[in-house]
């Protein structure tokens, strides 16, 4: 907690501009790089696996007092061992739909931070997921913007109480195994309607820091990009706060990235190193961009709360209660039908007999091994199977792992009902680094030795040549990358086929980042839960959920489509792509492809409806919708619900997408209760992006807004016209 009332933004300024007076110009380029020499920071990671042992130091400065920033990774909670919360990652909070939860969660991990010593986290990752088989797609919300902004804003409100929010990567990093190769070639329009309103949203929420990331975009990498890091983020949305680069590979010009307006290399010194200091002397490197880059770290520095922050806040009964609640909003029902005439499968009785078939069952499936990893102390996490037995009479829960068929088919014929545990772990998704890639970085580093110095270049291109015939895909324990196979795999899916022959009161438990593809199985079984990867408290959730302690509430949050044809295309080493208005529900709804699963789809043991909805334009100089509905639970069991509002605009100026999302609540409701929720949606989130004006405009016409349970629900219309309109930058 702070020991100190919050500091006045006046005040932290007038500080920070002392401070910057009194520093060397040596000690300002310094403030420039991460506190570590390159080689024994790299030496390091490969001994001492130091990402999971110690935070990551920058900006300190002792004889002025600056203590500086202490750097640590994520996600899904703080990746340093020492008993640290595992949450379930943004896509499974993503399929929560619920800024509250987020707010907490994102308040919960930072004070964890603190407690390591860190203050400065990496938590609020809102790249959008343009193609499911992303490898990193566990850690982002989702495929709409305004999904992605709503939570990442939310998680940036909480980590800025009490450490620094560093939002990630900016932008356009949607593709992992080429993220070091890859220029993304993009509109105007598509990047300011598409693919950046999110992170205005985090800035606006009040981030501290932004991370650029490795890719080009329109033919410029992003840690060097004047468009990306100044003209947008700093002049258009008014960002106070510094730009870090990703880490270690983050930059390949020092110069031109201090210029474009990149203002801290990480985690070592490395590039920046290399060339500020001459340029600073020569002037290609103005004097004034090397303070404003230096103020804006002051500033930010001097923000964050002081105190201490003890170690017992780390696996808090209140915060893996909080892991817990995540898990159980963040389920997916997406199938529950009856076996025979009667009631849906699911609920499950816990006094009856079931067999769990799955090795994931019995595992602890967190997720991918890249810089999101975190480490639970033993024992921690609650399995499937430890949380099925936990919540089902004793004696009544069977397991095997299902890689012998006849034992499991055996099993199954035996049991009353059959839960499967399939689906993806880190071996088939997550971070990737190609090893060829990264060495034309490494030639630019100096020798780990002076006395290798002579000979230094040709070992560097003699390593960067070997490098690149690397594997695009590794293996071992750094994550396997792209999926470029959206089905389970063949094993799991004859599994399936055998178990339903077997016995039809069948569930399948889906884990997993990324969407998984279904028709050669989905038909054939009554009942279809999405647990994702659900943290340490995941099987206590999933037990809630199956023996109906708790209706599932989750949300997909992105589409599921019948066909991968349906999907963008995606090369996982492409060179060069393109990226438009189309991948999601709105290619779905353009091409006139239902889903299997639309966006915004799940299903509930309660029985939810909507009535009245209104809407209004409410006065004023920031001019917002200001919406009302009513949603009903007509069932017999308490439920919560998930209010969706679509606009549906005239699209007479230019193409645009049929049906997007522009505003979402989340309402808790008691059997035979009623709600009314309302909300307030900023007029920008219906506009189109102006490239001749560089502004966005709300079009004139009749906009329809639909408020729905998902993409493709009919739900309840009104109707509303408006004149064009100028909404501004």
């Amino acid at each position: 907690m702070p020991a100190s009332p919050e500091v006045g933004a006046e005040t932290i300024e007038g500080r920070a501009h002392e401070l910057l007076a009194q520093l060397s110009s040596a000690e300002k380029l310094a403030l420039l790089e991460g506190d570590t020499d390159f080689w024994p920071g790299m030496v390091d990671i490969a001994s001492r696996d130091a990402s999971h042992v110690h935070p990551w130091p920058a900006g300190a400065v002792p004889r002025l007092g600056l203590a500086g920033l202490r750097f640590v990774d994520g996600p899904r909670g703080v990746v340093l061992k020492g008993g640290a919360t595992t949450f379930p990652p943004p896509i499974a909070r993503g399929a929560c739909w619920d800024a509250d939860l987020e707010e907490r969660i994102g308040e919960a991990m930072a004070r964890e931070a603190r407690s390591f010593g860190a203050n400065w986290l990496a938590a609020v990752c809102v790249n959008l997921l343009r193609h499911p088989g992303w490898g990193r797609a566990q850690e982002t919300y989702g495929e709409d913007p305004v999904l992605l902004g709503a939570l990442g804003a939310a998680c940036t409100r909480g980590i800025q109480r009490h450490a620094v929010a560093c939002v990630k990567h900016f932008a356009l990093n949607s593709i992992d195994s080429s993220r070091f190769l890859v220029d993304v070639q993009v509109s105007e329009r598509v990047l300011h309607e598409l693919y950046l309103p999110h992170f205005r949203a985090c800035v606006e929420a009040g981030a501290g820091s932004v991370m650029s990331a490795y890719n080009q975009v329109n033919g410029e990498w992003c840690g060097q990009h004047p468009g990306l890091l100044t003209a947008i983020l700093k002049q258009r949305w008014g960002f106070r706060g510094f730009v870090v680069t990703d880490f270690i590979f983050g930059v390949r010009d020092g110069v031109a990235a201090v210029r474009a307006g990149q203002d801290l290399e990480m985690p070592f010194r490395m590039i920046f190193a290399g060339g500020l200091e001459e340029a600073l002397a020569d002037g290609r490197l103005p004097l004034d961009r090397l303070d404003d880059a230096v103020l804006r770290q002051l500033r930010v520095q001097l923000a964050v709360p002081e105190g201490s922050y003890p170690v017992s806040l780390r696996g808090s009964p209140e915060h893996r209660a909080l892991a817990k609640e995540a898990a159980c909003k963040a389920i997916v029902l997406l199938k529950n039908e009856a076996v025979s005439p009667g009631s849906p499968l699911l609920p499950l009785d816990p006094c009856r007999s079931l067999a769990v078939i799955g090795r994931l069952a019995a595992v602890a499936n967190l997720g991918d091994r890249g810089s999101s990893d975190t480490r639970p102390e033993p024992g921690v996490v609650v399995t499937p199977l430890e949380g099925l037995r936990a919540a089902a009479a004793p004696g009544a829960v069977h397991h095997v792992s299902g890689e012998r068929l006849p034992e499991a088919v055996a099993l199954a014929a035996a049991c009353e009902s059959v839960l499967l545990v399939l689906g993806l772990d880190w071996r088939l998704e997550g971070e990737h680094i190609h090893p060829g890639d990264i060495a034309p970085i490494l030639r630019q580093m100096p020798p780990p030795h002076p006395l290798l110095r002579r000979w230094w270049p040709p070992v560097a291109r003699a390593i960067a040549a070997i490098t690149s015939y690397g594997s695009a895909r590794q293996g071992g324990d750094f994550a396997a990358g792209d999926r470029t196979q959206l089905e389970l795999p063949a094993e799991q899916v004859a599994l399936i086929e055998a178990v339903v022959a077997a016995n039809p009161r069948t569930v399948v438990v889906l884990m997993g980042g990324g969407a998984i593809l279904m028709e050669a199985w989905r038909r054939a079984v009554p009942a279809i839960l999405l647990l994702w990867y659900p943290g340490e408290r995941g099987g206590e959730a999933l037990a809630d959920v199956v023996f109906g302690a708790v209706s599932p509430s989750g949300r997909l949050p992105f589409a599921i489509p019948t066909s991968a044809d349906h999907l963008p295309p995606f090369e996982p080493r492409a060179r060069q792509v393109r990226y438009d208005l189309w991948h999601g529900y709105r290619r779905l709804q353009r091409d006139g492809h239902p889903a299997a699963f639309p966006f915004g789809f799940g299903l509930s043991y309660g029985a939810l409806r909507l009535s009245d909805a209104q809407a209004e334009l409410s006065p004023g100089s920031h001019p917002a919708l200001r919406l009302a509905v009513t949603l009903h639970n007509d069932g017999a069991m308490a439920s919560d619900g998930v209010v969706q509002v679509y606009v549906e605009p005239p699209g007479l100026v230019l193409e645009r997408p049929r049906r997007t999302l522009v505003g979402f609540g989340r309402v808790s409701l008691e059997p035979g209760g009623c709600q009314r929720l309302r909300l307030a949606i900023p007029l920008r989130r219906l506009a189109y992006f102006d490239q001749a004006t560089s502004r966005f405009w709300l079009e004139a016409g009749t906009h329809r807004l639909r408020f729905a349970q998902h993409s493709e629900d009919a739900g309840l219309l009104v109707e509303l016209v408006w004149a064009a309109t100028d909404l501004g930058p």
